[in-house]
């Protein structure tokens, strides 16, 4: 079933490295990379998989009015624990609600929203098609869907850049099988979680089949992953926004972009 989720065994990992580098950079990334499609004016956003609530707040504060979907209650828990730091203003544009893949429609009215958001979320899902289905109806017309997944190609490319030779040659043996097999992709990533990754290029040809086209996608995390560790971000803030001037330029720009540990995809209603 679509909304069958692998994240919940991973969840302690994943909050204990919120301040780490590496989030630092893909929630910034994101960010920049939403705010270059969205439209100008505040919008009616839809957050499904929401987790900590990083970019319901962020666009919160930056006038949109969000509806924060997330299916663990630990999750929502954070979510709801950072809201409430905010200030009214802010907390008065999100909504924070249980619900998950495969049961959108009880939680949203079957309303349609300017921007749908999936960021990285899709790996823990068991496939990639009913989900694109079920999200497209969510987008109002003119809208976008915006996806953050993981690729084959970080799949092959992060065991290679450690290196890990002997991971690396097991990664592409599970590649090969995946092919033969007609199947996706599958791995563990670095929180212990089983996951899946998707061809980029099937995923936007599934988006295209329910009206929805690729306007743009961007690498994220690419300078900063080839290390197994995970420090904390730069304490200089020159060093810190020199990181995110690279990592913006390396995620927009080929061939580099290709390497990043997440491919965001922009994918805008036509229909």
């Amino acid at each position: 079933m679509a909304h069958d989720s692998t994240f919940a065994a991973g969840r302690p990992a994943w909050l204990g490295r919120l301040g780490q580098v590496r989030n630092v950079v893909r929630q910034e990334m994101i960010s920049r990379q939403l705010d270059r499609h969205l439209t100008p004016h505040p919008a009616r956003i839809l957050d499904v998989g929401a987790g900590q609530g990083t970019q319901s707040l962020r666009l919160a504060r930056a006038g949109h009015q969000v509806l924060a979907v997330e299916p663990d209650p630990g999750m929502r828990s954070a979510c709801c624990a950072a809201l409430a730091a905010e200030p009214a203003a802010v907390r008065d544009r999100v909504t924070v609600r249980a619900g998950s893949i495969g049961q959108l429609a009880a939680v949203t009215d079957d309303q349609r929203y300017d921007a749908v958001l999936l960021l990285g979320v899709l790996m823990y899902l068991p496939a990639s098609e009913p989900v694109i289905a079920e999200l497209a109806g969510q987008v109002a017309p003119g809208g976008l869907l915006a996806v953050a997944l993981r690729s084959t190609t970080s799949a092959l490319w992060r065991p290679a850049a450690r290196p890990g030779w002997a991971g690396a040659l097991a990664a592409f043996e599970e590649h090969d099988q995946a092919r033969a097999q007609r199947r996706d992709m599958r791995y563990v990533n670095e929180i212990g979680t089983p996951a899946r990754a998707d061809d980029l290029a099937a995923v936007a040809a599934t988006a295209a089949s329910y009206g929805l086209q690729l306007e743009h996608w961007y690498g994220v995390r690419i300078a900063v992953d080839p290390e197994e560790l995970d420090p904390p971000p730069p304490a200089d803030p020159d060093q810190l926004a020199a990181l995110l001037a690279v990592e913006d330029r390396l995620g927009s720009t080929d061939p580099y972009r290709q390497l990043g540990q997440l491919a965001h995809l922009i994918l805008r209603q036509t229909t």
